[in-house]
């Protein structure tokens, strides 16, 4: 009685719905009924709501892990470009020991915004104990340091007015942790090359007080580096007079390029650059591929429940054969159905992208506190600073890529309603009613 009452209201439809108009109210209507579940469709019903949930999930984690590539490429170049020079200038015939003017007419430059003069060298540092790890020493005058606000703007304890002094240096937070030492404790520095004696060279080893502590939020960076002040370095390295090299930031890390005749006619003399895709160039480059690579894996979740829209409509379609031919029978054309069947299965498309789109936006705008929810749940950290360099998990969407993602999940789904539609469209009336 159901299936007739059914048929007869479709029928009253069709009599006053023309139903040459393509996607008129009678197709989206008879399109609304096959979705809606009844007691003997359960398992098309339930094959359905896994499409449903399967194209969800694929495009929301298409769209969070596409965010999190984003925002972790985009914190590292803040970081590495913020911390390190966009072109460094090196001596090829002569040390640098006109440093201060060469300095003044690098800055000069146009593009260039500031000019760095540096000692670097590495060392064994210690703390507390006697526990020691190495260190990364960088020479740099005082006026430079405040100039670096990666540096001067994150001083999470102390001040640099013990560096600007002269008589402190500045130590990553992440170090000073894990030496045990505070503002005001010593820190012990050991370089390998130090007071020649008639029995040879002697490590130089020397003690200073911790002035500031800093977290510029890079793993690497907070656990590694002490800035000293330029002259001490100089001495504590037997570079006195002299500097290793000078950073370059300039207002576009993208036009180093051009920068480079400017620079090298602003030298007046012979140096060797090296700009910061040639020092960063292996590391972005894996990023660029990890992100493609998840990118691909990822779609395979899409692609996989669109397939369980296919499975879906084939079961429908068999299972509403006799309404096909009875549709028929009435005037319904093979295109009238195959737009009823194509609607039917491009609402779970439709329905799961949107759904996906809101769940991965959520996530995305709450990744670090779902990111400190679930390491408290199961008592880990996630996300490891000390393996991914960061100290927080970043997210960054990119309204192009978010785009890109709902144009495919909708193109997988409206081509894998193709099929089982065009099929319930090529069946006769006579065929239909064998088919149930």
């Amino acid at each position: 009685m159901a299936v007739s009452a059914a048929v007869e209201q479709q029928g009253k439809v069709l009599k006053t719905s023309p139903s040459s108009r393509p996607f008129s109210g009678f197709e989206r209507l008879v399109a609304w009924r096959y979705l809606r579940a009844r007691r003997k469709e359960a398992s098309i019903s339930v094959i359905a709501g896994f499409s449903l949930v399967g194209i969800m999930l694929g495009v929301a984690a298409l769209i969070i892990v596409m965010a999190v590539m984003n925002g972790f490429r985009a914190e590292l170049f803040k970081q590495i470009l913020g911390f390190n020079g966009h072109v460094v200038v090196q001596p090829v015939d002569s040390p640098l020991n006109d440093y201060a003017s060469l300095a003044q007419r690098l800055a000069a430059v146009p593009g260039v915004t500031m000019a760095l003069p540096l000692v670097e060298g590495e060392t064994l540092a210690s703390g507390r104990g006697g526990s020691g790890t190495g260190a990364l020493v960088r020479g740099i005058r005082a006026e430079d340091l405040t100039k670096l606000k990666t540096v001067s703007d994150h001083i999470v304890d102390g001040d640099m007015v013990g560096f600007t002094a002269g008589q402190g240096v500045m130590v990553g937070s992440r170090l000073a942790r894990q030496l045990g030492l505070t503002v005001g404790d010593q820190i012990t520095l050991t370089a390998p090359d130090g007071d020649v004696t008639p029995f040879g060279v002697n490590p130089r080893v020397k003690a200073y007080a911790i002035s500031g502590i800093f977290e510029v939020g890079m793993s690497e960076y907070d656990s590694s580096v002490v800035f000293m002040p330029l002259e001490e370095s100089q001495l504590f390295f037997n570079a006195e007079g002299i500097v290793e090299k000078i950073e370059l930031f300039v207002s576009n890390p993208d036009d180093v390029d051009e920068l480079r005749p400017k620079i090298e006619a602003a030298a007046g003399r012979q140096v060797f650059l090296t700009d910061w895709r040639q020092v960063n160039e292996t590391f972005f480059s894996a990023l660029q591929v990890e992100r493609n690579t998840m990118f691909m894996i990822l779609t395979l979740i899409v692609i996989v429940a669109a397939l369980n829209i296919i499975s879906g409509l084939i079961m429908l379609v068999k299972d509403k054969g006799s309404d096909i031919a009875i549709l028929r029978t009435m005037g319904a054309t093979s295109g009238a159905i195959m737009r009823i069947f194509f609607m039917t299965g491009a609402a779970i498309g439709v329905v799961g992208t949107v759904a996906g789109v809101a769940l991965g936006v959520v996530v995305c705008l709450n990744i670090e506190s779902i990111r400190q929810f679930f390491s408290w749940i199961s008592g880990t950290v996630i996300f490891n600073p000390e393996v991914y360099f960061l100290s927080k998990l970043p997210a960054q969407m990119n309204l192009g890529e978010t785009i890109s993602v709902v144009v495919m999940a909708l193109t997988l789904s409206f081509l894998a309603t193709i099929f089982p539609a065009w099929r319930a469209s090529r069946l006769d009336p006579v065929q239909a009613l064998r088919y149930e």
